[in-house]
């Protein structure tokens, strides 16, 4: 039988939820200042070379940056929960010899 995860809970499943969306603001707020910041370094070293430069740089730290803390919230939500220890393990009778 497959155990039941703790997100079916639709109580522990709001709270994980809003604990990633939180996690997802700050990371955004974080993201958006980290940005800014590349950017006003960038045109001090360099001045206005292109305004392509400046987009693309901006697009890549920013897509980078959330794309990981996507990714990682997304562990920490699945990790916290329970989620991960809910699953049947195939390799699990190997692992105990």
């Amino acid at each position: 039988m497959i155990p039941h995860s703790p997100l079916e809970d639709p109580a522990n499943a709001a709270h994980a939820w809003g604990r990633f969306r939180r996690i997802m603001r700050w990371m955004m707020a974080t993201t958006v200042a980290l940005v800014v910041v590349a950017i006003s370094v960038l045109y001090r070293s360099n001045g206005m070379v292109s305004v392509h430069l400046y987009i693309a740089t901006a697009l890549g730290i920013g897509f980078t940056m959330l794309l990981a803390s996507a990714l990682m919230g997304l562990v920490f939500l699945s990790s916290g929960t329970g989620h991960d220890d809910s699953i049947i393990d195939p390799l699990e009778d190997e692992l105990n010899r």
